[in-house]
């Protein structure tokens, strides 16, 4: 059972490897006996995004049925059934360590079907009610595991980050989310600026929609803001992982600006030179220190 339990840890680990380069880096700043743990939450949710996004051609029933049933392989081995599944022994260990709350998984699973059959959101609180379960419960998932001297207060932060995060995944992948059929930004928003799907398709940074992405751009930024208060109230541990994550996440903005919001020219990413000297500053700087993204 260890052999299966560190075969389903490294799987997790090749997963974020994989996928999640910019979180995997920060997550290398965590002490050793964190970090599997955080490999173990973002396979569970890679995986299942995995699901919905790499079925695509399969009719939606199809891909339902195969989201529902990795689902109750999980929900099953949270009863205590054996499992042969090659990574969820890591994640059904890491929630009994932390003792996770299970509702949060609930909504996870609940937002990841919602990907497999809505394709654009009206509102903005629309928008938020999805990421309520594909962005913020990853942030109290993860509030555990990286530890506080305030759980409570460091709470809706963690929440906050999230929403951060995603946002400016949202942002920056609107050409790619086109391809699959989906339009993160809501249409409330897309109206304020006259900008259509018919307009996004397009693949031109029209001066309306370089406007869209700049308010967007400067949405995002609000959640940081709201998201900076809980870093310093992590463990010391801990710190220095969760400021990388959020200086390289909120530098995508940064570079998103930098291109003159044309998020379809080229993918925004953060210089290789940047991150590391972003690591090494944040494992330099005092724990407690406030944060903020870079000037």
């Amino acid at each position: 059972m260890e052999t299966d339990l560190a075969a389903a840890y490294e799987r997790c680990r090749e997963l974020h490897r994989e996928h999640g380069r910019t979180y995997y880096l920060a997550t290398r700043l965590l002490p050793a006996w964190k970090r599997r743990h955080v490999h173990a939450l973002y396979g569970f949710t890679r995986y299942a995004d995995e699901i919905v996004d790499r079925t695509e051609s399969r009719p939606s029933a199809e891909r339902a049925a195969l989201l529902a049933a990795w689902s109750n392989k999980f929900l099953a081995g949270l009863r205590g059934e054996p499992t042969d599944d090659e990574l969820l022994p890591a994640v059904l260990h890491t929630i009994a360590i932390f003792d996770l709350d299970l509702e949060d998984f609930e909504k996870f699973l609940r937002s990841m079907t919602m990907d497999i059959t809505v394709t654009s959101y009206r509102t903005y609180d629309d928008l938020l009610d999805y990421m309520e379960g594909s962005a913020a419960v990853i942030g109290t998932m993860m509030l555990p595991i990286l530890g506080s001297s305030d759980p409570v207060a460091a709470r809706e932060p963690a929440r906050q980050l999230g929403f951060a995060f995603q946002l400016t995944n949202f942002i920056r992948d609107v050409a790619e989310d086109l391809d699959r059929g989906r339009v993160y930004l809501p249409e409330e928003h897309l109206d304020e600026f006259g900008v259509t799907h018919r307009t996004l398709r397009a693949g031109v940074a029209t001066p309306a929609v370089k406007a869209l992405i700049k308010a967007e751009v400067a949405r995002a930024r609000e959640h940081y803001a709201l998201a900076a208060p809980g870093i310093p109230l992590l463990e010391p541990a801990s710190q220095a992982c969760m400021r990388t994550a959020f200086q390289l996440y909120g530098g995508i903005l940064d570079e998103i600006e930098a291109i003159g919001y044309d998020v379809f020219g080229r993918r925004a990413t953060v210089p290789h030179h940047r991150r590391a000297a972003v690591a090494v500053r944040s494992l330099l700087t005092r724990p407690g220190t406030p944060v903020q993204l870079a000037a």
